[in-house]
């Protein structure tokens, strides 16, 4: 790799504002959360779940969603199918190695799509050549092109990378991107699949591809930036400064590893520092904290406090100098406003007197799609929640809509019944009865250090399933002593990690519904 060098273009460029009048570049944005993303460990989702997270980024403006690896499993095949089949607005895409099963099935799953394309990939870097796919450089670009040339007979938009690209030789690099062109790829991606580069080092590989590869602008160059090093954002716009046309990316940056470019973080990059970029999106960056809460619940992945962008301390002003310059003038200390990116400044209070109307508008403000079935389903826990509570907040409604699209996969055990007895003097005690559909089974344990380690016991005793607890959060959706406690936690079967999701007022009930949640994942599988 070529080091930066201090007169390197990404080193000295200065950020003057442009008085001239021109046209704005348009990025492209690519959403691999529901692929790449869901690679998180822990991070699978349902069927409704992925349907949910595909109408928010629909909503949100992306302009193509990676739906999933068709061939991976006949689940993620049917995940795609469907999406290809529902959502209107952005080009649904499906991901295949090289090969003719591989593409044929992604072909499959996406030719319903008002828009479509498949994304066929390969290794190009010489560790790949050498130790995973042992090929030589002519075998890698004949597969490469008999892999493009297949996709492009089913599919008019087809998208190659060259997978470890940044890791590729430059000459061979390029002549691979100039055959998969002439094959009838439209868009060149250019990973830095293990996030090894910096950002010199990516405008420098972007800026030779454009300047190298003949027949370049016949195709749209795309960055896919991991987060090893900490810089996949960064190297993200160092490539769109570099002519790159789209960035693929995940909401909240999830993903393999240390995860992705984090969408919200490039969007409003551009956007707040326009002057520079002289780039914008068609994204609608007013939905971009509802889409990274509503991608938070369903993977079980926390966003940190001081994340940019979506963060809860993102606006959050407390030294004393800094909120004085705050109340004088806004600008000091904030170079965005909260509302830009979705941070409400109420928080609606329904009641038991509100009806499925209220309801369904105050869900799709927060970002979710519920009617039908769905919606009659989630007003009936909204108003027995209400008569348990004087107040529903914004946070309650998430946390029921939430349940109910995490249970949507199907339920093969359910919660009837329970009865809990603790004190300081004696073990606790748990009488659990569950249903499995057809009949129902109970059981009571007395052991355990307390009534949430009981309620795991009763649970495993009665299903069968025995489980290991990796991770065990308890959080309350709203403020006060009422608010509904949500639990999230994450178990291990049989050398998988598996997420269970619960939400009741009672946080033993909220374990039991969150165990019995991801017992019904395990079996889904």
């Amino acid at each position: 790799m070529e080091s930066a060098t201090p007169d390197s273009p990404i080193a000295t460029r200065e950020a003057v504002p442009d008085t001239t009048p021109q046209t704005q570049r348009q990025i492209r944005i690519f959403d691999t959360t529901l692929r790449d993303g869901e690679q998180s460990p822990g991070a699978s989702m349902n069927l409704a779940e992925k349907l949910e997270v595909a109408h928010a980024l629909a909503d949100l403006g992306v302009d193509v969603i990676e739906a999933g690896f068709p061939i991976a499993s006949p689940g993620d095949f049917d995940a795609v199918k469907q999406i290809a089949e529902t959502i209107k607005g952005s080009t649904i895409c499906g991901l295949a190695r090289c090969n003719e099963k591989d593409i044929l099935r992604a072909a499959d799953a996406v030719q319903h799509a008002e828009q479509s394309r498949i994304h066929v990939f390969l290794a190009t870097s010489a560790i790949h050549r050498e130790f995973k796919l042992r090929m030589t450089p002519d075998e890698i670009v004949r597969r490469a092109v008999d892999g493009v040339k297949l996709a492009a007979s089913r599919c008019d938009d087809v998208e190659f990378s060259p997978e470890d690209a940044c890791r590729t030789e430059h000459d061979f690099l390029c002549r691979v991107v100039e055959a998969a062109i002439d094959a009838g790829a439209t868009t060149i991606n250019v990973p830095d699949t293990v996030g090894y580069v910096t950002p010199a080092e990516i405008y420098k590989i972007f800026d030779m591809l454009r300047n190298r590869v003949p027949n370049m602008d016949k195709a749209v160059l795309s960055t896919h930036c991991h987060d090893d090093l900490g810089m996949a954002v960064a190297n993200s716009l160092a490539a769109v400064a570099a002519g790159a046309g789209q960035i693929e990316c995940t909401i909240n940056g999830i993903g393999e590893r240390a995860g992705n470019a984090a969408l919200e973080e490039v969007v409003m990059a551009m956007k707040t520092r326009g002057d520079f970029y002289d780039c914008t999106t068609r994204i609608n960056s007013e939905r971009l904290v509802p889409v990274s809460r509503l991608v938070s619940k369903v993977t079980g992945i926390s966003v940190q406090r001081n994340k940019a962008i979506v963060g809860r301390n993102a606006f959050a002003h407390e030294s004393g100098i800094h909120q004085d310059g705050m109340l004088k003038e806004r600008s000091t200390y904030e170079i965005m406003s909260p509302e830009e990116v979705g941070f409400a400044k109420t928080d609606l209070v329904l009641g038991k007197h509100s009806g499925r109307a209220a309801l369904a508008d105050r869900a799709k403000t927060l970002g979710f799609h519920i009617d039908g079935e769905e919606l009659n389903s989630v007003f009936e826990q909204f108003k027995l929640l209400a008569d348990k509570k004087k107040e529903i907040y914004d946070g309650d409604i998430i946390a029921l809509v939430q349940q109910k699209i995490s249970t949507s996969g199907g339920q093969t055990w359910s919660l009837v019944d329970y009865e809990v007895t603790c004190s300081k003097q004696q073990a606790p005690k748990v009488k659990l009865t569950l249903s499995d559909g057809s009949d129902e089974k109970s059981a009571e344990v007395t052991e355990g250090d307390g009534p949430i380690d009981a309620a795991f016991w009763a649970v495993e005793q009665i299903t069968g399933v025995q489980l290991v607890c990796k991770d065990y959060r308890v959080r309350s959706a709203t403020l006060g002593r009422d608010a509904i406690g949500e639990v999230n936690l994450e178990v291990e079967h049989k050398g998988r990690l598996y997420r269970g999701t619960g939400v009741s007022t009672d946080s033993v009930e909220s374990t039991i519904l969150a165990m019995l949640n991801a017992i019904n994942r395990i079996a889904a599988e």
